[in-house]
């Protein structure tokens, strides 16, 4: 008896992997709702360092983060999935082109929270559907989560053997690198999980040594007071001075401590098959490729509006992302920029007029 069931279980988990594969992930796997038991007690660190800067979000959700069970006290299973989104080109190539913004990969097309997240709530309705003609004696619940809910995907994508957190933080596969999206289906079913991963960065440095602004304390541990994804996305305020230097041309994230990994740079940027049509979907828009920065302090607020429409970009905001490009302009040392940035710099909004004063006088400066 016991037998049959555990042959059961085995054939819906086979199932769901290839339902997840076809749907276009490129990787599914399941770990147990206990199977990170010291995520809470790393994120309480993390917090009392003050690491998180000003994201209040994640140490009012804090207890909900670290286990499964107190997002949702029903969950027996956690389905982790996986999804490259390596880019065709090299992502560092608007360092060679000083009058171009740098765009971080994951936000220069349609933004992967709704695509991610339709794919997921197929899977899941998939999921209920052929446990029930299974004939699973218990009634079957799913909850589908894509990084905005206070999940911890990357301890849970370790523990279910999709990865391992690297030294940069980010979760690195041995056979897809570290350009993943990744996605949670909280599940009642009770299914065998898989073997989880253990750390391959071994002696390996090159993601800490790259690090424009020394964002690393210490091996994985990052700063977000002193990461660029943070300062040029979720800071609201000015940037610090000290890292406006460092921040060069990027105007939204930063992809340096992905595009060093060797695990990164090993496979190429080579994608795997997309039988679905899903990653074709995630194809870069032209403007958000390598954005021309006069075009970027140009922009209105409508137009900022309709140019980021379902993209990442919006988190940044309209000023921030007007910020972002003043502090590069300043770095660029095009001096054909100076009247665009003079114009905010005698605006009336006071954190962009500050940032636009020192941009001038960056450029004022010549090249260094």
């Amino acid at each position: 008896m016991r037998q049959d069931a555990d042959d059961k279980a085995a054939r819906l988990k086979a199932d769901i992997a290839a339902r997840a594969k076809a749907l276009g992930f490129d990787v599914c796997r399941v770990t147990s709702a206990d199977a990170i038991p010291l995520a809470g007690e790393r994120l309480a660190q993390f917090l009392k360092d003050g690491h998180h800067a000003t994201m209040a979000w994640m140490e009012e959700t804090a207890e909900r983060r670290s286990d499964p069970r107190a997002l949702w006290s029903e969950t027996r299973s956690v389905i982790m999935l996986g999804m490259n989104y390596a880019p065709d080109v090299d992502p560092l190539a608007h360092l060679d082109h000083p009058e171009q913004g740098g765009i971080s990969v994951y936000a220069r097309h349609r933004d992967y929270h709704d695509i991610i997240k339709g794919k997921l709530k197929t899977l899941a309705g998939q999921i209920v559907a052929q446990a029930r003609q299974r004939g699973s004696e218990e009634a079957v619940d799913v909850k589908v989560f894509v990084d905005t809910a206070p999940v911890m995907e990357k301890p849970l994508a370790e523990a279910a053997g999709l990865g391992w957190q690297g030294k940069h933080t980010n979760l690195v596969s041995r056979e897809l690198g570290s350009w993943l999206f990744l996605g949670a289906i909280f599940t009642t079913l009770d299914l065998s999980p898989d073997e989880p991963e253990v750390d391959h960065c071994g002696s390996c440095r090159a993601c800490l040594d790259a690090c424009p602004t020394d964002a690393f304390p210490q091996p994985y541990v990052v700063d977000a007071t002193r990461c660029l994804s943070y300062t040029t996305i979720e800071l609201r305020e000015a940037i610090p001075e000290p890292l406006r230097a460092a921040q060069g041309d990027r105007v939204f994230g930063c992809d340096v401590c992905q595009e060093v990994c060797p695990w990164n740079t090993r496979r190429g940027r080579r994608r795997p098959l997309d039988p679905a049509g899903l990653r074709a979907r995630l194809e870069p828009r032209p403007e958000w490729r390598r954005p021309a920065l006069a075009w970027l302090l140009e922009l209105s607020e409508d137009a900022w509006r309709q140019a980021t429409r379902r993209t990442a970009l919006r988190r940044a905001k309209y000023r921030g992302l007007l910020r972002n490009a003043l502090v590069a302009a300043g770095n660029s040392g095009d001096r054909s920029l100076e009247s665009l940035v003079r114009r905010h710099a005698e605006g009336d909004d006071d954190l962009l007029a500050e940032h636009a004063r020192w941009a001038l006088e960056r450029l004022e400066e010549g090249p260094r």
